[in-house]
């Protein structure tokens, strides 16, 4: 029997892994596609130009990664979904920023990939004046709603979305993969311990500004004599930013690989800027220094099941597939009853 496709479109590596894991649970009976992330029109234009390589829709690092990543694990590639464009049933994103035009008459599940940026002036700009989800970054995750549904981390979040404006029929917290069970990364080999993390970020590389030498002073301050620990974010100016911390915080290690989640399981103290790493700190009861307070790091954690949020989504994909008559209230109001059955 002919199997129903499912197209899964990537980004980043850990967008990437996270659709992966979905995708994990529906290959017996459907066939899994793969795609890097893509856009139309001038965006695409100024990817083929090579002018927004920073980004997880040019042809940089990321695009880079997730092909390598595909290539590793055999993952079948339908680049930018056009060659089983009118038989995918379903489709998996982990951005709604730019949502292609040859799968907007698709199902599609929306899953979130991690913490989304702070609502500085830009993301104001695109609410009132209707300018592209894209120039405010992440901070616009779900206001598309053009999926069918939006699989996020937390009940915090869930209140997050739906202020920004996110239909709330459309979202159900399932959990999401890489943040639904901290505590294994408690079980590692990374061999330093009760050190300063400094999770760094990428704003500079995507345009925003960072007075690195300000942060890297604070992280000395910070750490009052503990082993300061840098690891760098992927999309990184790696030569620069080692320059930096070899002249403001001498005698720290700096990692541009390695797992980051065992390093944040093994240090003391966290000091990070907005990013997805602080969702992982906060569950294993880290002190964490970032741009978000405690209470709101509290109210945002990941809900913790165990791992099983890609089987949870992948069995909502399903649903969608193979229950087709059912409306989409209906499919809502009993995933969501059953997910609170299964706590």
């Amino acid at each position: 029997m002919k199997k129903e496709k499912i197209l899964f479109i990537c980004g980043s590596l850990n967008q990437t892994t996270i659709m992966h894991q979905i995708a994990s649970n529906l290959t017996d009976d459907y066939d899994c596609w793969f795609t890097p992330y893509y856009a139309d029109d001038f965006v695409k234009l100024y990817a083929k130009l090579r002018l927004i390589d920073y980004t997880i829709v040019g042809n940089g690092n990321f695009r880079k990664q997730t092909l390598a990543y595909f290539g590793k694990h055999n993952l079948q590639i339908d680049n930018r979904g056009e060659k089983y464009n009118d038989d995918y049933q379903l489709v998996f994103t982990c951005s709604d920023l730019i949502v292609p035009k040859n799968v907007r008459n698709k199902k599609i599940l929306l899953v979130q990939e991690g913490m989304t940026d702070p609502e500085t002036f830009p993301y104001y700009l695109v609410k009132y004046l209707h300018l592209p989800r894209w120039s405010a970054s992440t901070s616009t995750t779900g206001m598309s709603n053009l999926y069918t549904y939006f699989c996020i981390a937390s009940e915090g979040y869930r209140e997050l979305f739906i202020r920004k404006g996110a239909d709330p029929s459309k979202l159900i917290v399932t959990g999401i993969p890489n943040f639904d069970s901290v505590h294994q990364y408690l079980d590692n080999d990374f061999p330093h311990k009760n050190y300063l993390l400094v999770a760094t970020s990428d704003m500079r590389e995507t345009l925003k500004y960072e007075n690195r030498k300000k942060f890297i002073k604070r992280a000395v301050e910070i750490a009052d004599g503990r082993q300061i620990i840098f690891k760098l974010h992927p999309n990184e100016n790696v030569k620069r930013a080692t320059k930096e911390i070899n002249k403001y915080a001498p005698g720290s290690l700096t990692y541009t690989n390695g797992n980051t989640n065992y390093m944040i399981a093994n240090c003391e103290i966290l000091l990070t800027r907005y990013s997805s790493v602080v969702l992982v700190a906060k569950v294993l009861g880290k002190k964490v220094y970032s741009d978000l307070s405690e209470e709101e790091l509290t109210k945002l954690a990941p809900i913790q099941n165990g791992g099983t949020s890609a089987e949870r989504i992948a069995r909502l994909g399903r649903c969608l597939i193979e229950e087709p008559a059912k409306n989409e209230k209906e499919i809502h109001d009993e995933f969501e009853l059953k997910q609170v059955l299964s706590h």
